[in-house]
């Protein structure tokens, strides 16, 4: 018996990528919100009901993801969406990440580390010196995620993080060059 070959995920080829600023209501954009849909029904309904995920994706205007004070990109590679994600105006100084997403068949080819730079560079172009995000305790992913790419948890590292409810982060932004 052999075993089974380790799949790896394709690298980023930059030439076939490109970096929109869309609206919300933009057709390159639902894949975010269908996939994402699907991603916290499938790990938090049975927590916070079915309807939660419509619900959590509706929370906000969007209104609040435009310019000049907020913006979604989208991530496409050959004209297909494969991650993306939001910021909207938490406060004066502070923007607050939303909806990071990176397609499930295109995962751990450091995509969602390409969103946050091109998120963090635009809130920061914008006049934002610090960022605020929450996400799920269901999402450990995302937690590490936040943890190596410089956000400062915002909560207790050792507790529970079903205990805690959503997992807050901040990062300090560096001035626009």
């Amino acid at each position: 018996m052999t075993a089974e070959p380790e799949l790896r995920p394709r690298p980023l080829d930059p030439a076939s990528l490109a970096v929109l600023s869309l609206p919300m209501h933009d057709p390159r954009v639902r894949p975010l919100l269908d996939e994402l849909a699907v991603e916290y029904d499938t790990r938090y309904g049975d927590l916070f009901g079915r309807s939660a995920a419509a619900e959590e994706l509706n929370r906000y205007p969007a209104e609040e993801f435009e310019g000049p004070h907020g913006a979604l990109l989208v991530i496409q590679e050959d004209g297909v969406s494969i991650a993306g994600g939001a910021f909207r105006r938490y406060d004066e100084t502070t923007a607050e990440l939303k909806r990071i997403w990176t397609h499930s068949a295109h995962r751990r080819r450091g995509l969602a580390r390409l969103v946050l730079a091109e998120l963090e560079a635009l809130a920061a172009s914008r006049g934002y010196t610090r960022l605020y995000l929450t996400t799920g305790p269901r999402q450990p992913e995302a937690k590490h995620l936040y943890l190596n790419t410089g956000y400062q948890a915002q909560f207790d590292l050792d507790a529970d993080p079903e205990s805690i409810g959503p997992l807050a982060f901040t990062k300090d932004l560096p001035a626009p060059l």
